[in-house]
C-alpha cells in the first residue's frame, strides 16, 4: 500500500503541491491525469523520493524517507519523462543499468526477456543513440522492468512509478506498454503513472487521480472521474465522456488490451492490439 498524507512540495520559493492525501493499493493501476502544470510530475517525483517534501509518504507502512537508496531501488522502479545518455551505450548496456540497480543482477537473461516484452527483440547490440525516440522510450521501460522484474518479492509488492510512459509511442506500442503494466499489476505489483491520454487512462486504470493547481481534485474509478463533471473544469475546456461526436467526425479509439473475440483474455490478438477507426 502506498499512502500519501498531507503532501506539500515547493520548488524554490514556489509552492507546487498543497496538501495531497491519497492511497494506492498494490495490484492496481493508478493513472494520474490533469492539465499541464497541475503538479502531476512533481507528485510522481515526490513519491519516487526524488524531491524534498513535507508530509508523509508510506510504502507498506514504512516511511519513504527512512528507506536507504538501495532499499528504494529494490522496492520500486522509476521512469522519468525523459532520460538522456551522453555515452554510446548499446541497448543491452542501458537495460543492464536497471538490472544492476535492483536485486536480480545475477539474472542476465532478464535483459532479453524485457526487450522482448517491449517489442525490441534483436536490438541488444544496437546503439541507443541510433534509435528513434519511441524505441528509446521502450528501452528505458525495459531498464525499469528488469530492476523490479517480479511484481512481488519476499511477500512484498513492488512498484512502478512512470511519468508519461507512452508519450512518444505509436498507438500499437502504447497498447503494448499498457499490457505490460496490466500484467505487472495483475501479478500483485503496484503501478502509478502520469498519463495525458484520457482514453488510455479510462481503458487501463483501476483508479484515476485528477490533479488541478497542485491539489487532488478528484479520485476514484475511471467512470466517476473521467466521466464526472470535474474533468472539464480541471482542463478548462468542454469534455464529453461516453458520447459520440457528430456524424461527420472521424475519430480513433483503441479497442482494449485483449482480443474481445476470445473467452481467454490472456491470449492477445498479436503482440500489439490493433486499433479501429470508427
Amino acid at each position: 500500500m502506498l499512502t500519501i498524507d498531507d503532501l506539500k512540495v515547493s520548488l524554490g520559493r514556489t509552492p507546487v503541491l498543497h496538501g495531497i492525501d491519497a492511497t494506492a493499493a498494490a495490484g492496481r493501476i493508478i493513472a494520474v491525469i490533469g492539465p499541464n502544470g497541475s503538479g502531476k510530475t512533481t507528485l510522481l517525483r515526490a513519491i519516487s523520493g526524488d524531491v524534498p517534501y513535507q508530509g508523509r509518504i508510506g510504502l507498506d507502512g514504512v516511511d519513504l524517507a527512512a528507506l536507504k537508496p538501495w532499499e528504494l531501488a529494490a522496492r520500486r522502479g522509476v521512469l522519468p519523462q525523459a532520460a538522456t545518455l551522453a555515452f554510446p551505450f548499446t541497448v543491452a548496456e542501458v537495460v543492464r543499468l536497471g538490472l544492476t540497480s535492483g536485486t536480480q543482477a545475477a539474472r542476465p537473461d532478464l535483459i532479453a526477456r524485457a526487450l522482448e516484452e517491449v517489442d525490441l527483440t534483436g536490438f541488444s547490440g544496437r546503439y541507443y543513440q541510433e534509435l528513434s525516440g519511441g524505441q528509446q522510450a521502450r528501452v528505458q521501460l525495459a531498464r525499469v522492468r528488469v530492476q523490479v522484474w517480479d511484481p512481488v518479492q519476499n511477500g512484498r509488492a513492488r512498484w512502478l512509478f512512470l511519468d508519461e510512459p507512452v508519450a512518444s509511442l505509436d498507438i500499437a506500442h502504447q497498447i503494448g506498454v499498457m499490457r505490460v503494466l496490466r500484467r505487472f499489476a495483475d501479478g500483485g505489483g503496484g503501478v502509478v503513472m502520469v498519463l495525458h491520454d484520457l482514453n488510455l487512462a479510462a481503458m487501463v486504470a483501476d483508479d484515476v487521480w485528477l490533479m488541478h493547481d497542485g491539489q487532488l481534485l478528484d479520485n476514484g474509478p475511471p467512470n466517476t472521474v473521467i466521466g464526472g463533471v470535474g474533468l472539464a473544469a480541471a482542463y478548462g475546456c468542454p469534455i464529453m465522456a461516453n458520447r459520440l461526436p457528430a456524424d461527420s467526425a472521424t475519430f480513433v479509439l483503441p479497442h482494449g488490451l485483449w482480443d474481445t473475440r476470445t473467452a481467454d483474455e490472456a491470449a492477445p490478438v498479436s503482440r500489439f492490439q490493433a486499433a479501429s477507426v470508427i
